[in-house]
């Protein structure tokens, strides 16, 4: 397997994925659309590995894509629209990119003499919605979608909880294992389910191995700071350089897994060369949950400014209170073992922002949540 296709390999954890590929000897093609949300300049970055054979298409069109797929042996399937405030009303541009590429790439492999012999793809934490949560009276339960009203500023802590919902007590989260059920609540993370079921089913049916990692929150360098739905991490430093404070909405207390994106591009690679993979999910995280208040605080220390986060004490459809990942399976079977821990890698972050280009639109992207009445 020495020929490796990256669909949206231009962007942020598909260009870190082509540098290890090629430090290990592969051949990597790099087929993107250079997308102007996350490619403002519609150019080809600058961080991507020179030794990239770099295809401009894009994955809803049939026949460029069909010309990449049989030129190469493996496949890393990562092109996908992202955001999960703005797939409530791009519903067509969510589906199309996100559900309908994925098609096309699957009708590809099963409708021509094709020589590839494994497909990852990017799947999501968003697809499991809310994590498992402990009622210390009733047990683990995996919770429903919060019902909660836009518009409505509550400081109580206790309005923001999960619930049991035989008891009503407030209840404490868990780790999601890959077992867990999937309850996506947005279009996004629907998309990203319909994907990677898609993609392990055909794999099954038509003995092409694949491989589905469930991406935690990555972070670190190359991520677009002027692309106001990407990644939490990205969005507060961005905030932060142009000397404006982070939002943040409910209570500030909701928790994530935020892992660095070398390490996930490590995981990546060991999926690649391991048969144990094949027709398996696996969760890339860190096992560790940390709040995103804490997140917004430590960046802001990091980066030396006099600014407090604002906290909104509003709902944004969409969001779950807590997710954070069970990783002992890809210890397990992998041999993955996240490297770089939470300070160190928001300290690298933090210095790499300083020289990058971050154009603040978090505003405009927050108005359009509110004009659609999803805040």
């Amino acid at each position: 397997m020495k020929k490796i296709l990256i669909t949206g390999g231009a962007g942020f954890i598909g260009s870190h994925l082509s540098d290890l590929l090629i430090a290990k000897g592969y051949r990597v093609t790099v087929f993107d659309n250079l997308d102007p949300q996350v490619h403002p300049k519609g150019e080809i970055p600058g961080y991507l590995n020179k030794k990239v054979r770099f295809i401009k298409g894009n994955v809803v069109d049939y026949n460029a894509l069909k010309d990449a797929v049989l030129a190469n042996d493996c496949i890393f399937h990562f092109a996908a629209a992202v955001g999960v405030g703005q797939s409530q009303y791009q519903i067509s541009k969510y589906v199309n990119t996100n559900i309908c590429g994925t098609a096309n790439l699957l009708d590809i492999l099963v409708n021509t003499k094709h020589k590839i012999k494994k497909v990852i793809v990017a799947a999501s934490m968003s697809s499991y919605g809310e994590g498992p949560a402990r009622c210390n009276r009733c047990g683990i339960f995996k919770p429903e979608l919060r019902r909660l009203k836009e518009g409505k500023i509550v400081r109580r802590h206790s309005y923001w909880e999960i619930k049991c919902p035989v008891c009503s007590a407030i209840c404490f989260p868990v780790p999601a294992d890959e077992k867990t059920f999937l309850n996506p609540s947005s279009i996004y993370a629907i998309t990203k389910k319909v994907q990677e079921e898609t993609c392990i089913l055909v794999g099954r049916t038509y003995g092409i191995p694949v491989v589905s990692l469930r991406f935690f929150n990555v972070y670190g360098p190359r991520q677009s700071l002027s692309n106001p739905y990407t990644g939490v991490a990205a969005i507060f430093i961005n905030r932060i350089k142009n000397n404006n404070p982070p939002v943040i909405f409910e209570d500030g207390l909701q928790t994530r897994d935020f892992i660095w994106v070398q390490d996930v591009a490590k995981a990546c690679i060991l999926a690649l060369e391991s048969e144990k993979s094949d027709y398996e999910s696996f969760n890339v995280g860190t096992g560790k949950p940390i709040s995103i208040l804490e997140i917004a605080k430590i960046l802001i220390r990091l980066s030396g400014k006099d600014i407090n986060p604002h906290i909104t004490y509003r709902f944004r459809k969409g969001d779950v209170r807590h997710c954070f990942a069970d990783i002992s399976k890809i210890k397990r079977v992998l041999g993955f073992e996240p490297e770089i821990s939470l300070i160190d890698g928001l300290k690298r972050l933090v210095d790499w922002s300083v020289t990058a280009d971050a154009g603040d639109r978090f505003d405009s992207a927050l108005r359009e949540l509110q004009n659609k009445n999803l805040v």
